[in-house]
């Protein structure tokens, strides 16, 4: 169940994204299932390869003060657009809508977490 809650919150985020930002977005057609599988994708990439990229490009981390993850996730998300109907216009648009994202799941997750708790 918590696996399904993340997916839907993933999705949920990217749709959000897509509103605030227009450089990443849905390609025309895509549908709620389009969404969703989107949301399932980016689960999948962040759970296997985002902890791989990481631990590869850790000592570049460092080197920046974290600040490199901002570009680890906009390559997460445009691995997502290869394998959904999710469209980026840049890599530059990849890494804002990255940035957007994380903030629009954090708010997300933050939400249900409450909803979880009571």
């Amino acid at each position: 169940m918590n696996f399904l809650l993340q997916v839907l919150i993933n999705a949920l985020a990217l749709w959000g994204t897509t509103e605030l930002y227009h450089g990443v977005f849905f390609q025309p057609g895509a549908g709620m299932l389009a969404v969703l599988w989107a949301g399932l994708v980016l689960g999948v990439v962040n759970a296997l390869v985002r902890p791989l990229i990481l631990l590869l490009t850790l000592p570049l981390n460092a080197l920046t003060l974290g600040l490199f993850t901002l570009v680890i996730n906009g390559l997460m998300l445009y691995v997502v657009t290869l394998f959904s109907r999710l469209a980026v216009s840049s890599f530059g648009a990849a890494v804002v809508g990255a940035l957007i994202l994380t903030i629009v799941n954090w708010v997300l997750n933050l939400l249900f977490k409450d909803s979880r708790q009571r």
